[in-house]
C-alpha cells in the first residue's frame, strides 16, 4: 500500500472514529429531545417509535404556562430556574474573582510554603462528596444556613475554587513575565499590570474557566439534594429528579425539563466555543 493509500484510509478512520463519538455523545441528548415531544403512547409502543407520529409541545407548554394536569414538580420550574440561576452566576462570580487573585500569587510572588499550598487546593477535589456532606451539614445547619441559595454557593465555591485556581495558574503561566515586568519599569503597579496587563492578555482563558465553572454549578446534584428541599433554594437538578416518585416516572416531563435545564449551559458553550477552545490551548504550554 503507498502512502497516498495509507492517508486516504487514515482519514477515512479518523471519520469512522469522528461518526461513533458523535453518535454515542449526541444520541442520549436526541432521545431526550424526542421524549419531550412525544406522547406516553409513543414510548411504550412496541415496536418502538423512534421518532413521534404526531409531536407535541404540549409539554413545554405546560412547564412555561401550567394549565390542567400539571403536576407540582412542573409547576416548580420557573422558581427552581431563577434559584439555579442564581447558584450558578454567583460561585462562578466570586471563584473566578477569588481564584484569579490567588492563581496570580501562586504564579507570580514568590513566599515560603508556596509549592505546599499550590499542591494542597487541589486536595478538595480529591476527597469524596459523601465524605464531606456530614461535615458540611453540621456547619451549615450551626449557621442557620440550611436550605438557603446562601449554603449552595458557599458550598460549590468550595470544590469549584481550587479548580479555578488550577486552571487559572495555567492561563497565568503561559504569558511571559517580561511583559509584566515591562509594564512595571514603566511605573505600573503590581495590581495594576494585572488588570492591564495579565487579565486582556488572559481573556481565553478567563472565559473558558467561567464556562466550566458555571456548567459545575449548574449541573450540580448531590449537595443540592441534601442542602435544598424548598422551592425557596432548590435548583433544575434536584426538581428533574422530583418527576420520578413511588407513584412512578413522568418520562415526558422529565425529558422537557431536562431538555430546558441543558439549554443555558448548552447556549453558553456555543457563544463562547471560540474562548473555549483558545482557552484550552493557552494554558497548555507555559510561555
Amino acid at each position: 500500500m503507498d502512502n497516498k493509500s495509507k492517508r486516504k484510509l487514515n482519514r477515512l478512520l479518523l471519520w469512522i472514529a469522528v461518526v461513533v463519538i458523535l453518535i454515542a455523545v449526541l444520541a442520549p441528548f436526541l432521545w431526550l429531545v424526542i421524549s419531550s415531544i412525544s406522547h406516553k403512547v409513543d414510548l411504550t409502543s412496541v415496536p418502538l417509535h423512534f421518532f413521534p407520529k404526531n409531536p407535541t409541545f404540549e409539554n413545554y407548554l405546560k412547564i412555561f404556562f401550567g394549565g390542567r394536569g400539571v403536576t407540582d414538580a412542573a409547576s416548580q420550574f420557573g422558581q427552581c430556574t431563577i434559584n439555579s440561576l442564581i447558584v450558578a452566576f454567583f460561585v462562578t462570580l466570586i471563584s473566578m474573582v477569588a481564584g484569579s487573585l490567588a492563581a496570580y500569587g501562586l504564579t507570580r510572588l514568590d513566599f515560603r510554603g508556596k509549592g505546599f499550598i499550590g499542591t494542597s487546593i487541589i486536595l478538595p477535589q480529591i476527597l469524596p462528596p459523601i465524605a464531606l456532606i456530614i461535615p458540611l451539614f453540621l456547619i451549615i445547619n450551626g449557621f442557620g444556613m440550611v436550605d438557603t441559595r446562601l449554603s449552595l454557593i458557599l458550598t460549590y465555591i468550595s470544590f469549584i475554587l481550587p479548580l479555578v485556581i488550577r486552571l487559572m495558574m495555567g492561563h497565568f503561566a503561559s504569558i511571559p513575565s517580561s511583559i509584566e515586568e515591562a509594564a512595571r519599569i514603566d511605573g505600573c503597579t503590581r495590581i495594576g499590570a494585572l488588570m492591564r496587563i495579565v487579565l486582556p492578555l488572559s481573556a481565553p482563558g478567563i472565559a473558558a474557566t467561567s464556562i466550566f465553572a458555571f456548567i459545575i454549578a449548574w449541573n450540580e446534584f448531590f449537595f443540592a439534594l441534601i442542602f435544598a428541599s424548598t422551592q425557596s433554594s432548590k435548583t433544575l437538578s434536584v426538581l428533574v429528579e422530583e418527576f420520578s416518585s413511588k407513584f412512578g416516572s413522568d418520562f415526558i416531563s422529565m425529558s422537557t425539563a431536562g431538555v430546558l435545564a441543558s439549554l443555558p449551559p448548552v447556549i453558553l458553550a456555543l457563544i463562547f466555543q471560540k474562548f473555549i477552545i483558545q482557552g484550552l490551548t493557552a494554558g497548555s504550554v507555559k510561555g
